[in-house]
């Protein structure tokens, strides 16, 4: 099936700040992600609404389409493909060809993503291998802290990991209602630094202001605690995941 993308030139979403973000339709992700359907941000509010228009045909267009306007961003732009949906692919089977378009597509731009895509499969690994080297970073997205030490030993991408809700606390303070929120960055069990990203916990700061997942080289894993109304289906899949 052919995919169906959607891009916002200008993001009003308060974490990613204002840089252009994209949508892939839902099928896009595989078959084999624990989230779908159980717990994935992605689905919830008005990204989700989206998603489902994005999905339907009701916005968007082709991966031509997509390509053009990405390829009309100005020089050194940072943009995120796909606040909802993953890369190019059918069932667990990543599209090389339409990673490819993607990959020249964003040739002098600093375009990055996520994929839970499986990586056992050896196609898959190249695909991702190569849109790193070629300048388009694809984080491996990992279920949970041992998920993200086996990722991270393939040695083909920077690596992301679910976290626990508590690794980022809301504190009282001893005044009326006013929170603040307080990082607890941690370790993988093969001791790898992994540090909460950043937006999670701070006001002004943004992927935009960031830019921290769109580093490929020597770079800790990035931890995102799971959140919103499906947080308790979330945290299940990373109790369960392998």
């Amino acid at each position: 099936m052919m995919h169906n993308y959607h891009m916002t030139r200008r993001s009003g979403n308060g974490k990613t700040g204002k840089i252009p973000v994209t949508t892939t339709s839902a099928e896009s992700c595989p078959d084999s992600c624990p989230l779908k359907g159980n717990g994935c941000y992605g689905e919830l509010s008005y990204q989700g609404m989206h998603w489902e228009k994005v999905t339907r045909r009701e916005r968007g267009g082709d991966l031509d389409e997509l390509c053009g306007k990405i390829e009309a961003l100005p020089d050194r732009q940072l943009w995120r493909h796909n606040v909802s949906g993953d890369l190019p692919g059918q069932g667990d089977k990543i599209d090389m060809a339409a990673v490819r378009k993607l990959v020249i597509a964003n040739i002098g731009k600093r375009g990055y993503t996520y994929t839970h895509y499986p990586m056992a499969d050896f196609d898959n690994r190249v695909a991702v291998y190569w849109a790193n080297r070629e300048g388009f970073t694809i984080n491996l997205s990992a279920n949970n802290l041992v998920h993200a030490d086996n990722l991270a030993d393939l040695n083909i991408a920077p690596v992301v990991t679910l976290l626990p809700a508590g690794q980022v606390q809301l504190i009282r303070q001893n005044t009326g209602y006013n929170y603040k929120c307080r990082k607890l960055n941690t370790v993988t069990p093969a001791g790898r630094t992994v540090i909460v990203c950043p937006a999670t916990y701070k006001k002004r700061v943004t992927c935009a202001t960031c830019k921290l997942c769109q580093k490929k080289g020597n770079r800790p894993v990035i931890g995102f605690p799971v959140h919103g109304s499906k947080s308790k289906a979330a945290q299940a899949v990373m109790d369960s995941a392998a």
